[in-house]
């Protein structure tokens, strides 16, 4: 006869759910597979509908739609505590999962982020630039860009959630209702969206925290993975 048991059940495992930027998924691909094996974790990292040729439904048209999408993913999942990390355009996805206040949702990431109107302090415009100009505004070095990580933003997709201006302007006024942690993540030396502008997002958000990643662009996950990584795991 198998006895009852009193049981105390400790795990540990952690999901994050990771939320790329227009360069797509290649951007996050390697820093999730680190993530999963540095941290023993759950990682889940979607396309976005609309990116590298995925079928985007008519009706999806905006980035709070796309935030609800996940949100139904991880209800769907029956996940709790998760860490939602969102770069560049997947920060402002994460912002708006923040506010939807799933109880999914433990903490919330946004790894220079963009969505929010700062004044004096645009959003780059990327539309146009040719490979070698991204590359010069991403990365705190470029020449150790390897073309295989640098993508150039998949521009149609893109606009088609955020608009030309890649910005809301009820954003940063609504980020004050935010009701769970929000840790902001900058590069020092972004040049699509400058640590200024990363202090404006983070002042938006109400007991938020801002860290400064040194010797780092527009994508921390690509350039300095290590240093984010440490960053993400002291966040609890």
């Amino acid at each position: 006869m198998t006895p009852e048991l009193t049981l105390l059940n400790l795990d540990h495992t952690r999901t994050f759910l990771l939320l790329h930027g227009g360069g797509g998924v290649p951007t996050m691909a390697g820093f999730a597979h680190l993530l999963a094996e540095r941290a023993h974790a759950r990682v889940l990292l979607p396309t976005h509908p609309g990116f590298g040729g995925t079928p985007k439904p008519d009706g999806l048209t905006g980035v709070a739609g796309l935030a609800r999408t996940y949100a139904d993913l991880l209800d769907r999942l029956d996940l709790t505590g998760v860490t939602v990390i969102g770069n560049s355009f997947g920060g402002w996805v994460a912002a708006e999962i923040a506010l939807l206040g799933s109880p999914r949702v433990g903490s919330v990431v946004i790894a220079n982020g963009i969505g929010v109107e700062v004044e004096g302090h645009p959003i780059t415009d990327v539309r146009g630039l040719s490979p070698a100009e991204l590359r010069a505004l991403s990365w705190h070095d470029p020449s150790k860009a390897p073309q295989a990580t640098s993508p150039g933003p998949d521009v149609q997709a893109l606009i088609g959630y955020t608009g030309p201006k890649m910005a809301d302007p009820t954003l940063a006024e609504r980020l004050g209702r935010t009701p769970v942690p929000v840790h902001v993540m900058w590069g020092e030396s972004d040049g699509i969206v400058s640590p200024e502008y990363g202090k404006a997002f983070a002042a938006a958000i109400p007991r938020s925290t801002f860290t400064l990643l040194p010797r780092t662009g527009h994508l921390p996950q690509v350039e300095s993975p290590e240093a984010l990584l440490d960053a993400v795991l002291s966040v609890r």
